[in-house]
């Protein structure tokens, strides 16, 4: 009878969520190939515009690597019709927040107003599409902002360069090989007619995504999109370059001494498909199950029981080409990286020979609900999944139900899918080490 009635309960919450969560929204193209989505939310009166470019740290020149970040920062200098310094001021003054960021697949950029300033957030974003000043005081300006940026958190960061020396030694083709913050040697040594040429290639309507969502009126919307996005050129059309690495089957061993640390750490990382993929999802299912939190098979026996640990997580870096399973934990006293490791392998050799218990399986699904109905919540993250879902996934409807292939997903194929890719000769150990220096103090 217990049993009955959580699976009942369990019934209705799944419904509960798949319905409560429905994302209604309205998608065309512009004759300039921009792809715009429309979502209407009448719950508070606040509005988002927001353009996402197909375009990431993977698009680069491996000797001008960190230009996609770069333009995160550079085309808020200015435009035509708005001053340099302008910008922000224009947002604040108008009740708005701004922001942007980049990954190795991405650039997102976006405002957040009051709905009644919908034009004006249009008209921004439109300005920036299509009347960018890349110019040589802005250039300089941006050059020490992201140069302090990397000083801040990555070379003066404890395990800040984790991110990169795992990605270095993980992949030997693809341009996932370096981190997005890139090289300031290679910002240094770019000319202005570089940076121009990489703006007039990438940052063009039909290589991005619009969207608008919040508390907007439909035909009033389409019709401000018409008229101060329709006038802007095509781009060139991009034939994204296909790159392939090769299966990992040894185990690669690499070192870091960070200057930054006291404490060395072990990382374990694990080269995973694309995350548009189903193994992808489980291996989602994985990690948490393995990872995710205090109540994680990993933090209980390794932090809680055998206090061997300071520290123990893991996540998913997600990518849109391959991702990477990295694990890492702080050894604590005598406790050695080779000692943790051997903790960390007998849980994984668990989940590859036997099949998660219902109670964890349930509690997975519980997490992943949560995590959708949290991801969905509010209207700032509506917008970017949806322009996350058509642009890296090519299918915006999974803003509503790529919950239903989590659901799907079974204790065999976790177990399966935890033997195709978690094994010792597939993954990449880093001796993430304090420095000799630092080590001597």
């Amino acid at each position: 009878m217990k049993n009955s009635l959580m699976a009942l309960g369990t019934m209705l919450m799944l419904g509960g969520v798949a319905s409560a969560q429905k994302v209604a929204f309205e998608e065309f193209t512009l004759d300039n190939g921009l792809h715009v989505i429309l979502h209407n939310d009448a719950s508070a009166p606040v509005i988002i515009t927001s353009v996402m470019y197909h375009v990431g740290a993977k698009d680069e020149n491996p000797e001008r690597t960190g230009f996609a970040h770069f333009f995160e920062h550079l085309l808020f200098e200015g435009t035509a019709n708005i001053k340099r310094g302008e910008w922000f001021k224009i947002v604040t003054a108008n009740g708005g927040t701004n922001n942007a960021n980049t990954t190795e697949d991405r650039t997102y950029y976006y405002e957040v107003f009051p709905s009644n300033n919908l034009e004006l957030g249009l008209w921004m974003e439109s300005e920036r599409m299509m009347h960018p000043v890349i110019n040589k005081i802005g250039v300089d300006t941006q050059n020490e902002v992201v140069k302090e940026e990397k000083r801040l958190r990555v070379d003066n960061q404890p395990y800040g360069s984790l991110i990169a020396e795992v990605k270095k030694n993980m992949f030997v083709n693809h341009p996932y090989r370096w981190a997005p913050i890139g090289s300031m040697e290679h910002l240094d040594a770019a000319t202005l007619e570089e940076f121009q040429a990489f703006n007039k290639k990438f940052y063009t309507p039909n290589n991005s995504v619009l969207v608008v969502a919040g508390q907007i009126d439909i035909a009033q919307t389409k019709e401000w999109i018409q008229k101060y996005f329709g006038a802007i050129p095509k781009g060139e059309v991009l034939k994204k370059e296909t790159f392939t690495e090769e299966p990992i089957t040894q185990t690669i061993n690499a070192t870091y001494q960070d200057p930054n640390i006291q404490l060395p750490m072990l990382v374990a990382s694990y080269r995973t498909p694309s995350m548009k993929t189903r193994d992808a999802r489980v291996l989602d299912l994985v990690s948490s199950y393995l990872s995710d939190g205090k109540s994680s098979k990993l933090y209980k026996k390794i932090v809680d029981q055998k206090k061997m640990a300071l520290q123990i997580g893991a996540f998913n870096y997600s990518q849109e080409d391959y991702g990477m399973y990295i694990l890492y934990g702080l050894p604590m006293g005598t406790v050695t990286s080779a000692d943790l490791l051997k903790e960390i392998d007998e849980e994984i050799v668990n989940i590859q020979t036997d099949l998660i218990s219902e109670k964890d399986y349930q509690k997975l699904q519980n997490t992943f609900d949560n995590q959708f109905v949290n991801a969905n919540a509010g209207v700032e993250g509506i917008a970017e999944n949806l322009a996350k879902y058509y642009m890296l996934f090519g299918d915006v409807n999974l803003i509503n139900s790529e919950i239903e292939l989590y659901h799907s997903i079974t204790r065999e194929e976790i177990r399966d899918v935890a033997k195709k890719y978690l094994n010792p000769n597939q993954r990449l150990i880093l001796d993430y080490v304090p420095s000799k220096d630092q080590a001597q103090n």
